[in-house]
Parts: structure tokens; sequence; C-alpha cells
């Protein structure tokens, strides 16, 4: 059995055996959570650093990345094994939670984002490598034939990823204008 290390960079690599053997080691939620981890915390401070230092971002994007992997996940399982099963698709949602955790590894890279000038230009790109991991594991877990539906599985759990965390965001900032008082108007006294 390989090294959460070892599987990480397999599937940063895009490397299908790699994603074969994540999805069946029952034993590795546990390793996928860690590298969901390590990619929010890397992405969060690479995000922070292109948003020029802002705390916001670091702690954004933890929270988004976690809850986004979630979501992601959650939508994958219904569309894929629902919506959009192949003949042969057989999965659960405790397989995509491993294999779609191991595909967030590329966000390890993220933390590039420090890069003053190309911050935001690296984590366009650990976020595009990112989605390529994710349709290279979806396409194993859910055992489809064909990578185009995948792609379709996970643009469709993508949109719905996105839309969650830009509720949640919404609600979280608002509370904080709500309990600091920021964002209401100034009031006037003659």
């Amino acid at each position: 059995m390989a090294t959460l290390l070892e599987r990480a960079i397999g599937v940063a690599r895009l490397d299908v055996p790699t994603y074969e053997e994540i999805e069946a080691d029952q034993n590795a939620l546990g390793q996928a959570m860690t590298v969901v981890a390590i990619a929010s915390v890397a992405n969060g401070i690479g995000s922070a650093a292109a948003q020029g230092g802002h705390g916001l971002g670091l702690i954004g994007g933890i929270i988004a990345a976690g809850i986004g992997w979630l979501v992601w996940t959650f939508t994958i399982y219904l569309i894929g094994t629902r919506l959009l099963p192949e003949a042969n698709t057989k999965s659960d949602f405790n397989e995509l939670l491993r294999v779609t955790g191991f595909a967030m590894a590329p966000g390890a890279a993220g933390i590039l984002g420090i890069l003053p000038g190309i911050g935001g230009l690296v984590l366009a790109i650990v976020g595009l490598w990112q989605i390529a991991a994710m349709v290279v594991g979806v396409r194993q877990a859910l055992d489809y034939t064909s990578t185009g539906r995948a792609v379709a599985v996970c643009v469709i759990g993508f949109i719905a990823q996105m839309a969650a965390i830009f509720l949640i965001m919404g609600v979280l900032i608002g509370g904080v204008l709500a309990i600091t008082g920021g964002g209401s108007p100034a009031t006037v006294t003659p």
C-alpha cells in the first residue's frame, strides 16, 4: 500500500492505477481528508497573498475548499450514480469521498499563489489541474468508459459547488457585517 505522499503524487500525475488503489482502500478516507486540509491551507495562503494579503482570503479559501469538496462530491455522487450512470457504474459515497479528496492534491501547489505578479495565474492553473484530477478520479470511481461523461458530471457538480460556496460565504460575510455593524448606513445627526 502506498503512502499518503505517494498517492498524492500519483493523483497529481493523473495516474489511473493510483486512483484505483484509493478507490479500493476503505481505510483511505483519513488520508483523503488530510489531502483536502493541506490543499485547503495551501490554496488559502496562496489566495490571501494573491489578493494582497487579506486574511479573509486565507480563511475563505480554507472554508471554501472543505465545503466545496463535500458539496462537489455529493453532487457528483447523485448525478453520476443516479442521473448519468453507465451500464457498469457502481460506486458509493465513501469511495467518491476518498477519490475526490485525493483529487484535491494539486491544490497544494496553490501555495505558489504567493509569487508576486503571477500568483493569480498560478492559482488558475492549479484550479484547472484540480479539475483534471477530479475528472480522472470520477471516471475511475464511477467506472465510466467515457471521459466526456466524467467531464459533464464534474462540470455540473462544480457549478453546484460554486453556488453553495457563494451562498455560504454570503451568509458568513453578512453575519460578520451584521455583528460588527459594518456595511450599515451611517447615521447623520443634525
